[in-house]
């Protein structure tokens, strides 16, 4: 099946998503679904499970980190946020604002230190490190679209544990600190699975596919919602068997292991979000 355009608009991204979130408004929470389906571990690219000490017998709370919305989902007699904590967080105190249907309250909780590796990759084509204009103007529309797609939750949560998306080797962790011919970029925000070409990538997890496309950094690429905010992300595919709006199941078939967009060879890079930032993906394995 072939890819979406990437001069597809990000209106049309928010559209497509809020035609998703009516289909599927009947969902409802998967069986057994709870705090335990996440690994609490409150570190810069990790997760904090937080005790929001609202009886879960009340109506759900919102809880926000900044202007961005976290997943809550009850369990044990109260609610709990589930937040995804940005790479570029520095370790400290972070606050969530809680909203109930009588009161606003905050909650503070503690983010802990970690020190990631670094990693020095050769990229041979240098637009790919160093682009050019007209690169950076699609680039530019492409951040936009990655945007709206990452600012898309269904409101129930979809899956009960992650498997790994494909076997094979584990090139690059979660975390590193990157330098692409010797220049620093972005920390590591998912894993690197090295496989032949079109060995085949599949759901993880049961979810609706957001958005599929081929851009300039990333190839081919598939965006997946697993509810709450709870994302993932599939990029340098050889070819899409997926498009937007399926919903998926897990085990079944997305995508396929290629080398597009910036790449040394042919892998899968997997990305989990949730609130919009990436976070390691072992958090949310269920083995």
């Amino acid at each position: 099946m072939s890819t979406s355009s990437a001069a597809r608009t990000s209106s049309g991204v928010v559209l497509m998503c809020t035609l998703l979130l009516s289909a599927f408004c009947c969902m409802s929470m998967a069986a057994g679904a709870g705090v335990a389906f996440f690994e609490h571990n409150p570190v810069p690219g990790g997760i904090a499970i937080v005790d929001l000490q609202v009886p879960n017998s009340d109506i759900a709370p919102s809880a926000k980190l900044g202007d961005r919305e976290v997943a809550v989902i009850a369990q044990n007699g109260s609610w709990y946020a589930i937040v995804g904590i940005a790479l570029s967080t520095e370790p400290g105190t972070s606050t969530l604002s809680v909203d109930t249907a009588r009161s606003s309250s905050t909650i503070d909780f503690e983010v802990n230190d970690i020190q990631y590796e670094e990693q020095r990759i050769v990229i041979k084509d240098d637009r790919k490190v160093n682009p050019a204009p007209l690169d950076m103007e699609r680039i530019k529309k492409e951040n936009v679209r990655i945007a709206a797609v990452k600012a898309y939750r269904h409101e129930t949560l979809l899956s009960d544990g992650f498997q790994l998306p494909l076997e094979g080797i584990l090139t690059s962790p979660f975390g590193l600190r990157r330098f692409f011919n010797d220049q620093p970029r972005r920390p590591h925000g998912g894993i690197d699975i090295a496989a032949a070409t079109g060995t085949p990538i599949y759901a993880p997890a049961t979810g609706l596919v957001v958005d599929t496309g081929d851009y300039f950094f990333n190839g081919n690429s598939v965006f997946l919602e697993h509810g709450l905010g709870l994302q993932t992300f599939y990029a340098h595919l050889s070819k899409i068997h997926v498009k937007t709006g399926d919903r998926v199941s897990t085990g079944d078939l997305i995508g396929e292991v290629g080398e597009t967009g910036r790449v040394t060879g042919p892998h899968l890079h997997w990305s989990v979000g949730l609130n919009g930032t990436w976070v390691n993906p072992y958090l949310v394995m269920s083995e």
